[in-house]
């Protein structure tokens, strides 16, 4: 039997420099490198330039790492017979989750101005971090609608 679906979300990491913006980033770390690499090998210090292409090679590294990261696609889903989080890629999905509707419960953690730092699923002792790629506003818009979209499934009748 198909269930119908009373959540089917998708959660993009946010990624504020565009691939553009990374490629002027890296132009300009390179131009200081060079300038800096050039001031010191004039003044006798010729080791200082590996050391200044090991930099730049760390900062790529670094954001090849966040890159790659941010492209995951958290997914959760919330039909009457489960909840269920996988996280997808170009190449492959991955199911991290899987509890019966019925017995999932939604936990938050919040800071001293009431805002949501954590978002869990729990189910007998079991419990997976959700939505971790949103902000704390965000967050707690989701906890509702994902304690709702329970809620709603729980209810449903066949």
């Amino acid at each position: 039997m198909t269930w119908p679906l009373y959540m089917d979300a998708e959660i993009k990491p946010n990624r504020s420099l565009s691939e553009r913006g990374f490629v002027i980033l890296i132009s300009v770390i390179t131009l200081a490198n060079v300038a800096s690499a050039a001031v010191f090998v004039r003044m006798g210090a010729p080791f200082v330039l590996p050391f200044l292409g090991l930099d730049l090679l760390a900062v790529v590294v670094a954001f090849m790492v966040s890159f790659k990261s941010g492209r995951v696609i958290e997914r959760v889903q919330v039909s009457p017979a489960e909840v269920r989080i996988t996280y997808e890629t170009a190449n492959a999905s991955r199911v991290v989750w899987e509890s019966p509707t019925a017995f999932t419960r939604v936990t938050t953690e919040r800071d001293d101005e009431d805002r949501v730092m954590g978002l869990r699923l729990a189910l007998s002792g079991r419990q997976t971090a959700v939505a971790a790629a949103l902000s704390p506003g965000e967050r707690g818009e989701f906890a509702k609608a994902l304690e709702e979209a329970i809620r709603q499934a729980r209810s449903h009748r066949t």
